[in-house]
């Protein structure tokens, strides 16, 4: 574990062309540490822990601007891909509107809502897979917990099957990562609401011109097809994936996890090339 800027940075590989993993959330720090792996054997990948909470509110800029950093301090005049899940496929594009000269390809796994008709749906979709056993469940943790943030961890790991079609197992837990931080996670998504209330986004996508493609999961909550008909009219270069019996972590889903990692290499692999 390395830091740049104020940024802890854990790295894989050593050969290949430069990769950023971002993680989701906000503030699921670590939750990229298996699309890292996965990559390392023909890449080399970072995977930069966002800042969490302070003195002053968070912001999207914030996190571009540490991204920025990380990027400047650790891939010189490389042009490096960002493969971002979730919440951090969101960040990816963020990052790439305010630097569309500097930036690689885009990978976005499991990408968020940019609108609210998106979000409307992907909360009708889960409302949908609630059963009553796990409602119940979910309302005793407030009662049982008093950590807002460790209860949203609790709820998202009741709410697996929602969220995923067929996870592999959990592995050993990762010791090094911090507590969950409530705080990070709501100011961050709350800018980025307000972004999208101004219209900031997605239109300020229309000025990213490296290629992007979307991976996502037919079963993953989050309308993969609405999401991508939202972006391609500011992102007309963009490309799109999905696989049925997949979640919204496809390196993590049983029936597609190689050929994920498959679609993946080969993706970064052939515009790495083009570039060259």
């Amino acid at each position: 574990m390395q830091t740049e800027g104020g940024i802890r940075v854990r790295t894989y590989g050593d050969a290949g062309p430069l990769v950023l993993v971002l993680h989701g959330g906000p503030a699921g720090i670590g939750d990229a540490r298996g699309m890292a792996l996965g990559l390392a054997d023909a890449f080399r990948v970072l995977e930069p822990w966002q800042r969490g909470s302070g003195a002053e509110p968070l912001t999207v800029a914030q996190h571009v601007a540490d991204l920025y950093k990380v990027i400047r301090s650790r891939c010189s005049s490389e042009k490096t891909a960002l493969v971002g899940h979730s919440w951090g496929a969101m960040l990816a594009l963020a990052y790439a509107a305010v630097h569309p000269d500097s930036v690689g390809p885009l990978v976005l796994v499991g990408c968020g809502t940019f609108d609210a008709e998106s979000r409307i749906r992907m909360k009708a979709t889960r409302d949908e897979r609630m059963t009553d056993d796990l409602q119940r469940q979910m309302d005793r943790l407030s009662e049982e917990i008093t950590d807002p943030g460790e209860v949203l961890v609790r709820k998202y790991e009741l709410c697996e099957r929602i969220d995923h079609y067929d996870p592999l197992p959990s592995g050993e837990p990762d010791l090094e990562l911090p507590p969950f931080d409530m705080r990070a996670h709501t100011e961050i998504w709350q800018d980025m609401i307000r972004l999208q209330e101004e219209g900031v986004y997605p239109s300020a996508f229309s000025l990213i011109r490296t290629p992007v493609i979307m991976l996502h999961g037919a079963y993953d909550p989050h309308p993969g097809q609405m999401i991508y008909s939202n972006l391609k009219q500011y992102i007309p270069q963009i490309e799109y994936h999905e696989w049925e019996r997949c979640g919204h972590s496809p390196w993590n889903e049983k029936h597609i996890r190689d050929d994920f990692f498959s679609v993946l290499r080969q993706w970064l692999t052939q515009q790495f090339s083009i570039r060259e």
